[in-house]
This record gives C-alpha cells, sequence and structure tokens, in this order.
C-alpha cells in the first residue's frame, strides 16, 4: 500500500445546517482516506477547532446565517491555518466568487453536484489542485474585468497560458500533460515560470492573481 494511499486526510466541516452535517458526515465516513474528524455550526467554533486540532481541509458554507464565509476566511488568515479551505455552498453571485477566489481558497463547491464529485473535489484540493465550477469561475473573471483600471504588459507566453486555462480546469500536472502534448516535467517547469512571474506559491494564489492583475491576458 503506498504512501499516499495510507495517510489520512483530516476534515472540519463548517456549516450551519445540522441535518446537511450529520449527511455529510456519514457520506465521507465510506470514503477511504478521508476522515471529519470534527463539525461545527458557527465561525467562532470553528476557529476553536483549527486552533486546537490539526486540519487538512476545511469545508466551509458560505451562507453561516448572520455571518458567511468571507469572515471566516480573514480569521484563518490571522490565525496563520495553512491547510486547504473548500466552499461548499448553495450559490454565491458573481463578486462573492471573486472575493473567495482571491482570498485563495482551493475551490468553491455547489452543493447540488453529486456526492461522489464532493469526494473527488476533497482529493483533488488535498494534492494541490483547484476546484472551481467553470461557469462560477467565467463570471467571477467576468465581474473582475471592470474591477481594475490598472493595464499590464503582456507578461505570459501562449504556452503559459494554455497551461493556466487548465489550471484553471482543476488539471493536474499529468492531465495538463496529456491535453497539450508535452512532458509532464515540461509542465512543471512552465508552472515554476507562472509562480515566478506571479509571485505565487500555490495553484490558489495563481488563480487570484492571475484574475486579479493579469486578466488583460486571459
Amino acid at each position: 500500500m503506498s504512501e499516499a494511499t495510507e495517510k489520512t486526510n483530516t476534515i472540519l466541516l463548517v456549516d450551519d445546517h445540522a441535518l446537511f452535517r450529520e449527511s455529510l458526515v456519514r457520506l465521507l465516513s465510506t470514503e477511504p482516506g478521508l476522515e471529519v474528524v470534527a463539525h461545527c455550526g458557527s465561525i467562532d467554533e470553528g476557529l476553536q477547532i483549527l486552533q486546537q486540532t490539526q486540519i487538512d481541509v476545511v469545508l466551509l458554507d458560505f451562507d453561516l446565517g448572520e455571518h458567511d464565509g468571507r469572515q471566516f476566511l480573514n480569521s484563518t488568515k490571522k490565525q496563520g491555518f495553512d491547510g486547504k479551505i473548500l466552499v461548499v455552498t448553495a450559490g454565491v453571485d458573481q463578486g462573492e466568487a471573486a472575493e473567495l477566489i482571491h482570498a485563495c481558497i482551493s475551490g468553491i463547491f455547489m452543493k447540488h453536484q453529486s456526492a461522489a464529485s464532493l469526494a473527488q473535489a476533497i482529493r483533488d484540493v488535498v494534492a494541490g489542485k483547484v476546484f472551481f465550477d467553470q461557469e462560477l469561475l467565467q463570471a467571477a473573471m467576468a465581474a473582475n474585468m471592470g474591477s481594475s483600471a490598472r493595464s499590464h504588459a503582456r507578461q505570459f507566453t501562449e504556452r503559459e497560458r494554455h497551461v493556466l486555462y487548465l489550471v484553471f480546469e482543476g488539471l493536474g500536472n499529468k492531465e495538463i500533460a496529456g491535453r497539450i502534448g508535452v512532458t509532464e516535467s515540461s509542465v512543471k517547469a512552465t508552472l515554476q515560470q507562472l509562480f515566478a512571474k506571479t509571485g505565487a506559491r500555490t495553484r490558489g494564489q495563481l488563480v487570484r492573481i492571475a484574475l486579479e492583475q493579469h486578466k488583460n491576458e486571459l
């Protein structure tokens, strides 16, 4: 059995609907390598759990009653949480999606999607990929287009833009290599060039910076 298979990824679920939380806990309990070690219905509870427990992935509802997921994201940043955050929501508008992307989340999963898709989305973000509904991502990009008047000289090569588009689709290095017909090491080299040009350190940051600062090239 490989090390990747043996590792169990710990999950915190933050959602103010108790029945949804309980159903999701039961669902994920059947998925190998995934374990919901804690779940709660409020931001304060979630932040306290993060201080006390090692968490790899947070599944975060956007609408938390009197508060929303953006407040949780701001607080986790101040706490220095370095795990992955996947927003699981019934819906967000274009502006909210853009804000979430800028906050360096790993993805946005819509609750109407299948349970099997959620398990795969969690595994994707654990592996360092991003997971965004493509229609929502395109809408967020459109909303962001008018948010800044700054212009930039074109900095990305055609290969870099192609790889970046596929990162937006949530593909991993091997999948990108197969899609564009190059080696996986070539994809890694192109990603390193993108990281160097943007100052990003993760795929999530790369998506945010590309949408925020290089939208004229997309």
